[in-house]
């Protein structure tokens, strides 16, 4: 019996290798015939099939990757929780992006997200933990701001640095906290503090020092000194502004020796620093060089203050922080003059000019036209000194001409010498300018009143207003201030607010469209204000 020879079988599509598959691909299946097929028109179903089977080969060959390690369970708040209405309001302020409509209008609505900073101010204050629900949109909103950072990873806790280690967006978080996120060594961690100062990324070494001067001033002097030699100027510059919290007769041989920096900027700071000292050895070096150009002018008819400006700006000078060269329009004398005033301690005056106080000395004329630059000197004196008898003196009455009090050269001088003051006495020295002198010139000045603003600062703000919008005037002018109300006026306020709520019957001379702007505006305060004391009463009810 003779057996029938078995023809010979197709190759196997699955012998190609997987780089002449994707040849043929690529040339196409007329210029290269698949491998294992047969030129023609069943070639290009021939090389999908090769490439089918090819594909499953490969991955039945793998073998699998060891399994990654899970991520540490996020750490326990032990913080209570948010009760459910704050919660949900929560949810609404980070849920809004609203923005100013057409034509710059805002329209009636409250700006949930300007609310969001003074709620989590309350949440922080009542100490409760955020819901791991919102954290996401929380980080979310603090990249976005930076002014929300602090309060919101505050509130956020530990929670949002766990989350922040998994998703590159909210690396921020990382670097806003001493450590990278980790908490801040102990103060008997004193090799973790030192790696972490020798180690850590810039960020975090600022982080560090900032927190470790806030509880340990000497410590965080001395982890900076022990590297200050090899540390970058624009990174000594930012190291020794940390300085200023805490800042103590102790820190006093660090800065005399920082006087001597390669970098102006970071010498310039130093002295400054040393100044605020009004018994460092520089303090007093600057009182010396004063004195010389400052003195009493003993006429008979009336005293008045005479200055003879330095002639020159030496060595010793400008190693004391004195910049010789001036800005473009002063004059150099002038220029030197103000900086040795400046630095020289206020109690420098009393002795020197006749035993008079602050007050009189303020109120004596200067001779030679000098008054102007002497008397911002002295401003800029007082704010470094948080000197407050200075302050009042140069603020003078609040009923004083718009430009300026007795000493104070302008608004932002007066705003800078406000903030010297206790909290009630700068509500009502604000009060008392506005009362006087309206609103157009007061921005700056309501920015340095503490939120919730005092009584009688908010009656005389809503006042203004009300006076203002009966005038006719241009409203879209006073859109700054009503966004300060909104966010800083007492919620109790807004029930003498309802009689402004009607649109006023328009003058010729008024603005067109002012009345309806003005409604609409009073209207958005209001519910502003019933939103916020809503918002409080909430998170009070934890």
């Amino acid at each position: 019996m003779t057996s029938t020879p078995t023809p010979p079988s197709a190759p196997s599509p699955t012998t190609a290798s997987w780089e002449e598959l994707v040849t043929a691909a690529l040339l196409g299946t007329d210029r290269r015939t698949p491998p294992g097929s047969e030129p023609g028109p069943g070639a290009p179903a021939a090389l999908l099939d090769a490439a089918a089977a090819e594909t499953v080969r490969r991955r039945a060959g793998l073998r699998p990757a060891r399994a990654a390690r899970r991520p540490d369970p996020a750490p326990e708040d032990p913080r209570p929780p948010l009760p459910a209405a704050a919660a949900r309001r929560l949810t609404m302020l980070l849920a809004d992006r609203s923005g100013a409509a057409a034509g710059g209008r805002r329209g009636a609505a409250p700006d949930l997200m300007e609310l969001l900073p003074q709620w989590l101010a309350t949440a922080n204050t009542h100490g409760f933990a955020a819901p791991p629900e919102a954290l996401p949109a929380l980080l979310d909103a603090a990249r976005g701001r930076t002014d929300l950072r602090p309060a919101a990873l505050r509130f956020a806790g530990p929670r949002a640095l766990w989350l922040a280690r998994l998703n590159p967006d909210w690396r921020f978080a990382l670097r806003a906290t001493p450590g990278g996120g980790t908490a801040l060594p102990g103060p008997d961690a004193a090799d973790r503090v030192r790696r972490l100062w020798d180690e850590g990324l810039f960020a975090e070494r600022v982080a560090l020092l900032a927190s470790l001067r806030a509880r340990d001033p000497a410590g965080a002097r001395g982890l900076l000194a022990s590297t200050w030699g090899t540390e970058r100027a624009e990174d000594r510059l930012m190291f020794l502004d940390s300085l200023r919290t805490g800042l103590a007769p102790a820190d006093e041989p660090f800065l005399e020796q920082a006087l001597a920096d390669r970098s102006r900027n970071v010498r310039a700071t130093a002295a400054e620093l040393l100044s605020a000292l009004p018994d460092s050895a520089l303090a007093a070096r600057m009182a010396a060089r004063a004195v010389t150009c400052v003195s009493l002018d003993r006429a008979p008819d009336r005293p008045a203050i005479a200055v003879e400006a330095p002639h020159e700006c030496d060595a010793g000078m400008e190693r004391d922080g004195v910049v010789a060269k001036p800005p473009g329009g002063r004059g150099e004398r002038s220029w030197w003059l103000g900086q040795l005033v400046e630095a020289a301690p206020l109690a420098t005056w009393p002795a020197r000019l006749g035993g008079r106080g602050p007050e009189e000395i303020v109120a004596l004329p200067v001779a030679d036209g000098w008054r102007g630059e002497l008397h911002a000197a002295w401003c800029r004196a007082a704010v470094r000194q948080r000197d407050g008898a200075w302050a009042r003196a140069l603020l003078g009455p609040p009923t004083a001409p718009e430009a300026g009090g007795p000493g104070a050269v302008s608004l932002a001088e007066r705003a800078k010498l406000l903030g010297t003051l206790r909290a009630g006495e700068r509500a009502d020295w604000v009060a008392g300018f506005i009362a006087t002198h309206g609103l157009s010139e007061a921005f700056q000045l309501l920015g340095m009143c503490g939120v919730p603003w005092a009584p009688s600062l908010g009656r005389a703000v809503v006042d203004a207003l009300d006076i203002a919008r009966d005038a006719g005037s241009y409203p879209w002018s006073f859109s700054g201030v009503m966004g300060l109300a909104e966010r800083c006026l007492d919620p109790a306020e807004a029930g003498r607010l309802n009689g402004l709520l009607a649109i006023p019957d328009e003058s010729e001379d008024a603005s067109p469209g002012a009345g309806g702007y003005w409604a609409e505006a009073f209207q958005r305060l209001v519910t502003t204000l019933r939103l916020r004391a809503a918002m409080a009463e909430e998170l009070a009810a934890g």
